[in-house]
């Protein structure tokens, strides 16, 4: 059974093939174009994709997106009633585009796939799984346990943010849950935008930027900003922030709070930027850590997956690792909205099919990330050579290197 999975239309897109629940090949389109966070359907990874594993667009037996729009724009309709008449300005902008193509979206696949071959019938092919579900399938199914507990963390799909679940053979159920506006990824997005990055690709940043400063905004932060219970769970202050109605991430109220303005772009940054940095760093550090020891009380699991934007942090991975409360922790390498295209072609393969699944020994069901396009050493050379460089070929032990003379 061939499946392709689809994540496209936000951020990251990118598509995946797998054959009877072994994943053959992903790609992420920016790879391609060459177009940071590429966030359009995904042409050139699906083309990719069906050539490298010699496949006919008439042999997919399913293509499935990795969220589902009728919810997605269900939790839009609802936050905007239940802020109004705040957020009329962000909800002109966002009505035009939900309803000429976000909220009648198998349509719009329907016209991509068709530039790919005409003739298909790919309304018949196409399937949805949920965005949280798309996560968690990508961060079990390719693991090499047989059970897990799955933790999912990043800014909202439909109406998740944060959820739980325990993983076995081919079964994925969800034991907790958080839900829009509450999320501990749109916090840490607030401070990206904050600190003058861009929010869902400066996150980054602010981890790479928190080991500069020290966390003397962090108490502050859990007084006035997030709730954080005994297990973890949390709720945020919807006060200072300004994502639900807005068409920024803060408000006032918020700058009054740490003494100033969003940096700007172009601005230098200070000690108080890196400060900032670490402070939201070291909260996050703290909820995740509340989180995954009280699951892991409250499971007996030995073996943890991540997945989700917030899986990225690999700074609060490494603190989850060393904590000690899980024998074995697997994290899905694209845990983000890329990795969604794996996990929802997965999620079709074992929870809407329910084919078995079977582990290889390995480490990963992956095989590693490697899985777009590579290039052998006649085709580097001749790129090079038609674009002018001068080459001159190293041998090593292992491969060849061509170096640019400059």
């Amino acid at each position: 059974m061939w499946i392709l999975g689809i994540s496209a239309f936000y951020h990251d897109s990118a598509a995946a093939l797998i054959r009877d629940g072994e994943v053959m090949a992903a790609a992420q389109e920016e790879r391609f174009t060459r177009i940071k966070h590429d966030s359009r359907f995904p042409s050139h990874a699906v083309r990719y994709c069906l050539e490298f594993a010699g496949l006919k667009p008439g042999e997919l037996d399913h293509v499935v997106f990795y969220e589902k729009p009728f919810l997605k724009f269900e939790r839009l309709l609802e936050s905007y009633l239940a802020f109004a008449p705040k957020g009329l300005r962000s909800f002109q902008l966002a009505l035009p585009l939900w309803t000429r193509e976000k909220l009648f979206q198998k349509d719009l696949l329907t016209r991509e796939f068709k530039r790919i071959s005409p003739d298909l019938d790919w309304a018949g092919r196409i399937l949805f799984a949920e965005h949280h579900q798309s996560h968690a399938a990508s961060a079990f199914f390719p693991s090499p346990f047989d059970e897990a507990l799955v933790l999912t963390m990043d800014g909202v799909g439909e109406w998740t943010t944060t959820s739980a679940a325990l993983g076995s053979g081919n079964k994925l159920e969800i034991i907790r849950e958080i839900r829009y506006p509450h999320s501990l990824g749109l916090l840490y997005s607030a401070f990206t935008y904050y600190t003058g990055f861009k929010v869902n690709s400066g996150e980054y940043k602010v981890m790479g930027l928190a080991p500069y400063g020290e966390p003397r905004y962090a108490q502050t932060i859990l007084d006035h900003l997030i709730d954080v219970k005994g297990d973890g769970s949390f709720r945020l202050n919807l006060d200072y922030f300004n994502y639900c109605t807005g068409l920024t991430m803060t408000n006032g109220k918020f700058d009054d709070l740490f003494g100033g303005p969003p940096r700007q772009p172009e601005e230098l940054l200070t000690q108080r930027h890196m400060d900032l940095a670490a402070s939201v760093q070291a909260v996050l550090e703290h909820v995740v850590l509340r989180m995954t020891c009280s699951l892991a009380e409250q499971t007996n699991a030995r073996n943890l997956c991540i997945a989700g934007g917030v899986g990225l942090n690999c700074v609060a991975n490494g603190k989850v690792l060393r904590a000690g409360r899980f024998k074995n922790l697997w994290i899905q390498p694209a845990a983000g909205d890329a990795g969604g295209a794996v996990g929802a072609a997965l999620a079709a393969y074992h929870i809407h099919k329910n084919q078995p699944r079977k582990l290889n020994g390995a480490i990963d069901g992956m095989k590693g990330a490697y899985l777009d396009p590579c290039f052998d050493q006649s085709d580097v050379e001749n790129r090079l050579r038609s674009a002018g460089a001068k080459l001159t070929l190293v041998a090593t032990t292992n491969y060849w290197v061509a170096r640019r003379k400059l």
